[in-house]
């Protein structure tokens, strides 16, 4: 949806935290008649479209730092992107977040890989397109990567993946008013092949009420179910770092199941799809939804977060649709 209208109450939360496009009224009102928070089975219609998952083992990922970031910001998102792949956290761990998403198979029957490498990084630090930017615009930087002298980034249409973050002064068309990421694929007409992408936005700065949370509150908005705005320190001391970590999160999860927007997602419109992450907006632990997000864990100095990473990390990630317990899940679940 290109245009979103507030809802009265504790719904307000799930429009404003929208972190795709895709993520559309009918969801909300799926929560909205839900006893349960965490989903319903019997609510959701998340049917396969054929269309290919990135089932390929590597996935090479790309990241394109556009405008300027912080060494100890890159450092905390890199370590997330290694934590993905890695067996030597301790539970609950980010790879044992991404089993569900692995769940998710082609009309092969092979499952989305469990090896996402990070194979190519990209320092766009002149601003090669300005600092405001269309949702097309995403499509052109990937081109000035993939074409940049003289290193550039590899064009990879086998089983390349690429990630664009912008920083906290670039403007991006939808962002902090409707969403806080998004995902697509390349038009050969823009980038010269078909490729899938991602790009998410710092929002520390711009509206880290909106695509930090629960980092940071709403304006405005109504307190939760306890009664309270269950504001917690971020793990990795950066509220828009840590909240960008979620939405990235949020993106690889339905860009895998569903690159090319004929997969997995729910819904009639695959123009406005209802993806594997939307159908969890807000729920973090069991319990989770309603602008409450769930049972999550609290470090000694009362920073929140629900899985761990490589180096000691610690991240806050959003559950995502678990196809055969039919409800949102994550590792940290009590059931």
């Amino acid at each position: 949806m290109q245009n979103q209208k507030l809802l009265p109450s504790y719904f307000f939360f799930l429009l404003i935290c929208l972190f795709h496009v895709s993520s559309s009224l009918r969801q909300n009102m799926q929560f909205k008649h839900a006893e349960n928070y965490e989903g319903s089975s019997d609510l959701v219609e998340l049917e396969y479209h054929m269309g290919p998952v990135l089932a390929s083992s590597p996935i090479n990922l790309y990241i394109i730092w556009y405008g300027h970031w912080k060494p100890t910001q890159q450092a905390t998102i890199r370590d997330f992107i290694y934590s993905i792949s890695s067996s030597s956290a301790s539970y609950p761990s980010v790879a044992g977040w991404w089993k569900t998403v692995r769940l998710y198979t082609d009309q092969t029957g092979s499952n989305i890989t469990g090896n996402i490498v990070l194979s190519g990084e990209l320092y766009d630090f002149s601003y090669s397109h300005g600092t405001h930017l269309s949702r097309l615009d995403i499509q052109s930087i990937i081109k000035t990567a993939v074409t940049s002298y003289p290193t550039p980034l590899p064009l990879n249409p086998h089983n390349g993946l690429y990630l664009v973050l912008t920083s906290y002064d670039v403007q991006v068309q939808d962002f902090c008013r409707a969403v806080c990421g998004f995902h697509y694929f390349t038009f050969p007409t823009i980038v010269g092949v078909t490729v899938p992408y991602a790009w998410v936005g710092y929002s520390g700065a711009q509206c880290p009420g909106m695509c930090a949370y629960p980092f940071a509150w709403p304006k405005d908005s109504p307190p939760s179910r306890n009664g309270g705005h269950d504001v917690m320190g971020s793990p990795n001391g950066d509220a828009g770092v840590d909240g960008m970590i979620s939405v990235i999160a949020h993106e690889l999860a339905e860009v895998s199941s569903n690159p090319l927007v004929n997969a997995w997602y729910a819904g009639d419109d695959p123009t406005a799809p209802t993806e594997i992450a939307d159908l969890c907006l807000g729920v973090y632990g069991s319990g989770g939804g309603g602008g409450y997000v769930g049972k999550v864990y609290k470090d000694s100095w009362g920073n929140g977060f629900n899985v761990n990473g490589v180096k000691g990390r610690r991240f806050m990630l959003q559950w995502v649709w678990n196809p055969l317990k039919r409800r949102c899940f994550g590792p940290n679940a009590l059931d």
